[in-house]
Order: C-alpha cells, then sequence, then structure tokens
C-alpha cells in the first residue's frame, strides 16, 4: 500500500530521495537462500576486496547502519577515554548528533568556528595545545567532513596540510564522509586520493544520503591509529544480523561508478539551481556550491511563501540564510520548477 506521492519532489535534504533503483536491484540479486550472517557472507567478503581495490590493501571495512554509528564507532576506536577531537562548529558530530560521540564514547569535542566548514592548520591550532596537562581533555583527533557540512569541497592539497600538521603534533585524521561521492565528483580523482594517500586514518564511508537503504561503513585505512572496532561497533549496537544486505548495497556504489555517478548528476543539479538564480533580486549567495548543496540568503517572509511549495530547511534564520539540496533523483525539470517558484515568490 503506498501512502505518498512519488511525484513529489523537495530541495530540503538528499535523505529524503528513495533507494537508487540499482541498489534496489542489488538488494534483490542478494535475497533468497542462505548465508551466513554477522558479516561472513559472500557480500561482506567481496566488498572487503573492493574496499581494499578502492583505498589500499591495509584498509579494513565495518559496515553499520547509519552515519552517527560511523562516526562513533570509528572516533572511540581512535582514542582513549581521555581524548579530545578538534573539529569544526558546523560539524555534524556537534551539531546534529544530539551529542552522541560524547554521551556515548565520552570523548571531548573541541569545536572550532570556519567561515566555510573547513579545518585548517592554523584554526587547528587555536585548540591543539594542552598535552600532559590533567585538567584539560586531550586534543588527539582531527575530525573533518568531505564534503563540508556548509557545502564546501577540500582539495587534496588542504586535506594533506590538515593531516601533516596532525601528525606532526600526535594527532590521528578521520573523515566523515557522509557524502564522500559527492566530493570525488567535484573533485574529479579517485576515493583514494583524497583519503589513504592524503593521510586520512579513520573513515566514516557515506552511502544513504546517495541512494542506499541505512547502510554506512566504518573504513579503517590506517589500522596504527584505531582499536577495537570488531568489538565497538557489536557494543555500540550497530552490527548487522543479516549484513550481507548492507554490503550488497554498499558494493553497488562501487559498480559500474554507480556512486561517483548518482554524485556527479546531484552536483550538476545543485549547479543547475544556483546558475539559474545568479542575479535573481532579493538573493544572494552565501557558500560556493562546490557539491550539491547551494546555502542561499534571502527575505524570511518569501522563504516561507517558498516553502509552501517545496520543502527546505532554514540554516540561520536570523541571517536569512537557508539550504537547497539536490539528489541522485532531482531532475531538470525538477530544478527548472523550483527556480520559477522562488523567482516569483521573490517578485512579490
Amino acid at each position: 500500500m503506498r501512502l505518498h506521492d512519488p511525484a513529489v519532489r523537495t530541495f530540503a535534504s538528499d535523505n529524503y530521495a528513495g533507494v537508487h533503483p540499482e541498489v534496489l536491484a542489488a538488494l534483490a540479486d542478494a535475497n533468497g537462500g542462505h548465508q551466513v550472517s554477522y558479516g561472513e557472507d559472500a557480500y561482506s567478503g567481496r566488498l572487503a576486496e573492493v574496499v581494499k581495490e578502492s583505498f589500499g590493501e591495509r584498509a579494513e571495512t565495518f559496515p553499520v547502519f547509519n552515519g552517527t554509528g560511523a562516526n562513533v564507532v570509528g572516533l572511540t576506536a581512535m582514542m582513549p577515554r581521555w581524548g579530545a577531537v578538534i573539529t569544526t562548529g558546523t560539524a555534524h558530530i556537534h551539531t546534529d548528533e544530539a551529542g552522541a560521540p560524547e554521551r556515548v564514547s565520552g570523548l571531548k569535542l573541541l569545536p572550532v568556528g570556519t567561515p566555510d566548514g573547513k579545518l585548517t592548520p592554523e584554526l587547528i591550532a587555536t585548540e591543539a595545545w594542552g598535552w600532559g596537562d590533567e585538567h584539560r581533555a586531550q586534543p588527539l583527533v582531527v575530525s573533518i567532513t568531505q564534503s563540508t557540512e556548509l557545502g564546501t569541497v577540500y582539495s587534496v592539497d588542504e586535506i594533506r596540510a590538515v593531516t601533516e600538521y596532525a601528525h606532526e603534533h600526535g594527532m590521528a585524521v578521520h573523515m566523515d564522509g557522509a557524502r564522500i561521492w559527492n566530493a570525488a565528483a567535484a573533485l574529479g580523482v579517485s576515493l583514494r586520493e583524497f583519503t589513504t594517500d592524503a593521510g586520512v586514518d579513520v573513515l566514516s564511508l557515506g552511502g544513504t544520503k546517495n541512494g542506499l537503504l541505512g547502510a554506512e561503513a566504518v573504513v579503517v585505512l590506517n589500522p596504527d591509529r584505531a582499536e577495537g572496532i570488531l568489538y565497538l561497533r557489536k557494543l555500540s549496537m550497530q552490527l548487522a544480523s543479516k549484513l550481507r544486505f548492507m554490503s550488497a548495497q554498499l558494493l553497488a556504489l562501487f559498480e559500474d561508478d554507480l556512486g561517483l555517478r548518482s554524485a556527479a548528476h546531484a552536483n550538476a543539479m545543485a549547479q543547475r539551481l544556483r546558475e539559474s538564480l545568479e542575479g535573481t533580486p532579493g538573493l544572494s549567495f552565501s557558500q560556493p556550491s562546490d557539491a550539491n548543496a547551494v546555502f542561499a540568503v534571502l527575505d524570511n517572509a518569501a522563504a516561507d511563501r517558498i516553502r509552501r511549495r517545496y520543502r527546505f530547511y532554514d540554516w540561520d534564520r536570523a541571517a536569512g540564510q537557508v539550504r537547497w539540496m539536490c539528489s541522485f533523483d532531482t531532475s531538470e525539470e525538477d530544478v527548472d520548477a523550483f527556480v520559477a517558484a522562488v523567482r516569483e515568490e521573490l517578485a512579490r
């Protein structure tokens, strides 16, 4: 029984989109018969091989249910209880995970304000101090997001600068890759080039925002920087019994470049949206649209009128800043209709 109109499109979140048809097909292929549970199945084994091919022979893969779980499990494995994580003030682990990293892991977050959602060595240095001081949580991990919560994308050199600074100061580097495929599509480089080869130690590999049905993974790129994930995933309630269905979805993103194709399309729709609204009176843009997000500034009353027709979120209502997201299933027609609605309401 269908309870919704499949023709409805929004620009609120790439989480609103359904499951990619090729992923549904992969799930169907993985169904039927019996496979060993808890990761000893053929699909999880193949996923481990594909991840090594994509990220390097030392890479270890641990599928989990969601991005918060990936971040919590990964960060917990990277430090002792007295450790702290330097991250941005807009990072998902700080603003949108209900305190899970701190409550579940007992770690401390050290958020740093940034204008574009990116950390630099200079910004990290503002919180990278106090080692050996028993009164201060010890800065042991730097966490960056790719692409960032503000829709920007780190270049390979920017990531390498962060990892080199962190490693020089005895810190490991975690990457929240909830939208890592969008970043790869935007950069035009392989996943490995801006993760393993750039010095990232542990990766939260996203999938849900790119057409999967609740499947993400912790990928340990440098096993020397993480410990006990095999056990932490279970005690954090992130180990699936029928793991083959999560692994099959993640595998689908790597096969025939589905992950890159889907992300590139979402990015292209965001660019179409932004370019179509460039120069529109009463509207400006607050961030570059590097990936599949457009951050715009407009009058709150106009935004509320547009929202009656297309759902989206305020990012900073006091500043009139909103966020528009595109997904793998956003069409040119969807964008053009939304652009027309924005122009119509702004013209009032």
